[in-house]
């Protein structure tokens, strides 16, 4: 028995759960350390770094999920990990006002809460999603569950924003706790009696293998192994012009702070329509294969970020937002794709492996995240040091990250055209 729409729909609230606490740290405490607080932004910064460091622990969240019969419990003990870390952030802020390194050790030991309730509950869900649903909704069921999570990071961010206005310690608390608890109750009654129901619990192994064995079994297995390499890769592409592309919009073209935020927001409303535009043509219009997707998006978000790095040389500040907004939608379409060609291989090769290889797949995608990030924003700072011109320093990174992208585009070809004949198309019989 597979998933039907309302139970997809039911794990999407569980990612909007997720984002919806994430989003807290990345962007309401963040900012109250740097303005409220006036620290260093690279403080916020090394903290969110941890958070994805941490998460390299995923391949072993998704091993125990495998092995213990029952994924349902690590989803929700990892939502309550993930919400009682940030609760803890927004604690340590508050104690950081007056006792610094104080609270500065809480905000450690919160971030890392963080990472290991998002590896927990993200990795265990993921492995019941691509164990439960059919072929031909898998670019469908990830649509939706990530649009859930971005929309749950939108509406918390806004929502957040408009209560917190006056600011007070003692609000910050009382919102962060509302949102916390509200995320583990959602995501207990989301989740509930779904595994059971569709009968792919895990079954329970008399004497499982330890986990560094399992792990190697799935590291032995050639297509596994080259399609963590494309992760990675491609992971590193999407996240490198995270840090870079409002301080372009700022030095090359003058952009205000309001004007570079609302390209930001252009850009995720791209990967909206992007998401949106794979799960209506993949499953309702039946068009295409995951890897026809991918593919599209690698070569596409190459084009956009080529033309953004010739946009310098232009000085065409009324192009930049719309090749923003096609940028953002080439992402989202390799994104929903690579997520898709995530599910569509979780099970293949060695049974009860799902949950590990979709912890290893997503070890790599935050370590990408985190190495993306910060390679690009070093790569600038370089690169700035040996050009004349901001233009030139930030267009040389752009074109870089173009380069991996269509690297990734190579790699995609032939790692998930290797799975083809089993289960990793769209499309059944392509």
């Amino acid at each position: 028995m597979t998933l039907n729409w309302l139970q997809i729909f039911r794990m999407g609230l569980v990612q909007m759960c997720l984002g919806a606490v994430v989003v807290l740290t990345t962007s309401t405490l963040n900012r109250l350390m740097v303005v409220e607080l006036a620290l260093p932004a690279v403080l916020p910064g090394l903290l969110v770094a941890l958070h994805y460091g941490i998460q390299i622990t995923r391949p072993n969240w998704g091993y125990l999920s495998d092995t213990s019969g029952h994924r349902t419990r690590w989803i929700i003990g990892g939502m309550a990990v993930l919400a009682s870390g940030g609760y803890l952030a927004a604690f340590g802020v508050v104690v950081m006002e007056s006792h610094f390194a104080l609270g500065l050790a809480l905000s450690i030991l919160a971030y890392a809460l963080i990472g290991v309730g998002v590896g927990a509950s993200g990795t265990s869900l993921l492995a019941l999603l691509a164990t439960a649903t059919a072929p031909r909704r898998r670019a469908a069921a990830a649509t939706i569950t990530w649009l859930m999570m971005i929309g749950g990071i939108a509406v918390t961010a806004t929502v957040v924003g408009g209560f917190l206005d006056p600011y007070s310690p003692a609000l910050l608390l009382e919102i962060v706790g509302v949102v916390a608890v509200g995320a583990v109750v959602l995501t207990a009654l989301a989740i509930h009696g779904i595994e059971a129901r569709v009968g792919v619990q895990p079954a329970r192994a008399d004497a499982p293998l330890r986990f560094r064995e399992g792990l190697a079994e799935i590291w032995g297995e050639r297509e596994a192994r080259h399609f963590t390499i494309f992760v990675f890769l491609s992971m590193t592409a999407y996240f490198m012009q995270e840090l870079i592309l409002e301080p372009y919009a700022g030095l090359v073209f003058s952009f205000t702070p309001g004007q570079s935020t609302q390209l930001s927001g252009a850009q995720n409303g791209g990967v909206f329509l992007g998401m949106l535009t794979v799960g209506v043509a993949a499953t309702g219009l039946r068009l295409g294969s995951i890897r026809h997707w991918v593919v599209a998006g690698c070569l596409g978000s190459a084009s956009a970020l080529a033309a953004i790095a010739l946009l310098g040389a232009s000085g065409a500040a009324a192009a930049l937002v719309p090749i923003v907004v096609v940028l953002g939608f080439f992402n989202g379409m390799f994104a929903v794709g690579a997520i898709g060609a995530m599910m569509a291989l979780a099970g293949q090769g060695r049974e009860a492996r799902e949950g590990t290889r979709m912890g290893l797949w997503g070890a790599a995608q935050a370590m990408a995240a985190g190495f993306g990030g910060l390679s690009g924003a070093a790569l600038v700072d370089i690169m700035r040091a040996l050009s004349n011109t901001d233009a030139t320093a930030f267009g040389a990174v752009f074109l870089f990250e173009a380069g991996l992208f269509v690297l990734s585009a190579l790699l995609a070809l032939r790692v998930i055209d290797h799975g083809r004949d089993r289960g990793a198309t769209l499309v059944p019989g392509e």
